[in-house]
């Protein structure tokens, strides 16, 4: 069992920047690869960024590639979301995920999720 806790969001404006963080319980955290997702008002969630169990792998949805960093510290049990130059089309609440498999994107693949955090970018 994998309980998240996400944290970092906040009201930003265009062109700002914030980091979410999500921290990890339990002594496997390095075993699974970890996502972020986000879900706006009246839209699907949808898939953001991952990243594999030992950081060596990352992959980013095209919205937020060049923007967006996704690193983890295993030591720390915790997983980050850097999201610079943000625009008003990534307000959403943010969830973290952790997953056994690394390089998928649906979020039936990912097995623990945090209670989310709501990101707003005012224009």
């Amino acid at each position: 069992q994998v309980q998240l806790v996400e944290s970092g969001g906040g009201l930003v404006q265009t062109g700002g920047s914030l980091r979410l963080s999500c921290a990890a319980s339990g002594r496997t955290f390095s075993s699974y690869a970890m996502g972020w997702f986000r879900q706006a008002p009246g839209k699907e969630r949808e898939f953001v960024s991952m990243i594999s169990g030992s950081g060596g792998g990352t992959g980013y949805a095209d919205s937020v590639k060049g923007r967006f960093t996704i690193s983890r510290d295993n030591a720390k049990n915790t997983v980050y979301l850097q999201m610079n130059s943000l625009k008003p089309e990534d307000t959403a609440v943010y969830y973290c995920a952790a997953g056994r498999s690394f390089g998928v994107r649906g979020r039936s693949e990912y097995d623990y999720w945090g209670q989310g955090t709501q990101v707003t970018v005012s224009s």
